[in-house]
């Protein structure tokens, strides 16, 4: 849970900060790449629906763990770009993948036991970028640095709308 509190966060202070660069990136749009953020743990879904149930419901074979490598991702945010009008799709991909990219950015921070991450860019590449091992996922440290980030711009932010 604090990994995912940690990707959030990270995806708002980010668009918060480039709102204040492009007046068109209101709270709305924030959040669309808040959502971003937390699209690569999507395989996570394997906890509720397994792999198996599926296969057995498509009849072909099926696997959540591509949605974490950022082709699996890019494909994600691409449906999803698809449930919006056509005039705001080009603004939501961007955002969704915003907060995508933030999210692949701090997984690439986690300990690695090998010293090196997971193949981000798989399946064009088996290459699995060095870690500098600066976190686990289980620890609660970077959700409190992103929360007291977050408090600092939104702070900030009160004070640039005003």
């Amino acid at each position: 849970m604090a990994e995912w509190l940690t990707h959030v966060l990270g995806a708002y202070v980010l668009a918060t900060l480039l709102s204040w660069r492009y007046p068109w990136l209101t709270p709305r749009y924030v959040t669309i790449a808040m959502i971003g953020s937390i699209v690569p743990d999507l395989n996570r879904l394997e906890l509720v629906v397994s792999e198996h149930t599926v296969e057995a419901l498509l009849g072909i074979p099926f696997s959540w763990v591509p949605l974490h490598f950022f082709s699996g991702s890019l494909v994600a945010i691409a449906i999803g770009s698809l449930l919006v009008g056509a005039r705001q799709r080009a603004r939501v991909f961007a955002l969704l993948l915003l907060g995508m990219s933030t999210h692949h950015a701090l997984d690439l921070l986690l300990v690695g036991l090998s010293g090196h991450s997971y193949p981000l860019l798989w399946p064009l590449t088996q290459y699995a970028p060095p870690t500098p091992s600066l976190y686990l996922s289980t620890d609660w440290w970077p959700a409190l640095v992103a929360g007291a980030v977050a408090a600092v711009v939104r702070a900030l932010d009160r004070r640039h709308e005003g």
